[in-house]
């Protein structure tokens, strides 16, 4: 109901079917993806169809060579590789993809669509003038796992405990556990930190934390990458989980809140777009993610025994039901 394992170079024909081969005596573009696991079809779609209704035809006169990554001490070289293929463009998709591409080259165009705070991180000067060869979507918005956190309180007044999942060597998660950490005391709820490295990690965590009454997720590649696995762990210890992309809610997660990006990937095909007909990336602002999204699995509520209020559930954007 809507209200409002691998580490590969992917590219040409042979890959997949969105890069297409392009006919002879043409300029063809060259658009190189890098990320950690393949793009959720929600996230490349847009990117795709915005591409094309600017009149650019994949496989005719652009291609994209998509460099994929299972972890991320892989990015580097896969970046590396992706840039030795002469690119118009790269696009570093999600948080770990972007200091890899960036240390790969200082010349060829990148455009990030990542919850990374560019200034703070160093990669670009300003959001209005990036400078370099720089410049995209950022979709950092640190409090919004706070606002999470209450969100929750609501759904649930009696909340009190919760666990943050986190992967400390994302550069982006510090500012999100500060915020949550300064929305839990002001919401008297008890924040249970679960730092994660690894995948193996997974199952002891959340068998440890059992105990906690919901628990919230910072995005992160790996945790995209391995989202069924994430879910099923936290219906199988009956913990609802909130999360900031749909696609753990669409596969059982309990709720999702944050910035929509199918529309950040949108966006990012329009800046591509603009490079390549010319323009500078060191011109162009780094853009902020301006569309969110509530989406709350009513199905998953159920089967955890989880009432929610009618009114509640008029706020969201969507309901799975």
């Amino acid at each position: 109901m809507r209200r409002r394992g691998f580490i590969t170079l992917l590219g040409g024909a042979a890959a997949w079917p969105l890069a297409g081969r392009a006919q002879h005596g043409s300029k063809v573009d060259r658009i190189g993806l890098l990320r950690v696991g393949p793009p959720p079809p929600s996230f490349i779609e847009p990117f795709r169809r915005t591409l094309n209704d600017r009149g650019r035809v994949e496989g005719k006169n652009y291609i994209i060579d998509f460099g994929i990554a299972e972890s991320v001490d892989q990015l580097p070289d896969i970046a590396a590789d992706l840039v030795r293929r002469n690119l118009d463009v790269l696009v570093a998709s999600g948080t770990p993809a972007v200091l890899p591409a960036r240390d790969a080259t200082n010349v060829i165009p990148i455009v990030i669509v990542a919850a990374i705070d560019p200034i703070a991180t160093g990669v670009v000067t300003s959001l209005a003038r990036p400078g370099g060869n720089l410049t995209g979507l950022t979709a950092v918005f640190a409090d919004l796992t706070g606002k999470r956190l209450e969100l929750l309180k609501e759904f649930f007044p009696t909340l009190n405990r919760v666990a943050l999942v986190s992967r400390p060597a994302n550069p982006a998660h510090a500012q999100y556990v500060q915020q949550t950490e300064l929305a839990a005391r002001q919401l008297d709820v008890e924040l249970r930190i679960v730092a994660l490295s690894t995948p193996d990690e997974f199952e002891p965590a959340f068998r440890d934390a059992s105990g906690v009454d919901a628990l919230i997720q910072i995005d992160d590649a790996m945790f995209t990458s391995h989202r069924r696995t994430l879910v099923e762990l936290a219906t199988k210890y009956r913990i609802p989980g909130s999360y900031g992309l749909r696609e753990f809610v669409d596969i059982g997660g309990f709720m999702a809140l944050g910035p929509s990006y199918p529309d950040l990937y949108r966006r990012a095909a329009l800046v591509v777009d603009k490079i390549l007909k010319g323009a500078n990336p060191a011109d162009l602002p780094v853009q902020q993610a301006n569309t969110f999204e509530m989406i709350v699995n009513l199905k998953t509520a159920k089967a955890l025994d989880l009432t929610i209020s009618p009114t509640l559930l008029a706020r969201a954007d969507e309901v799975i039901e």
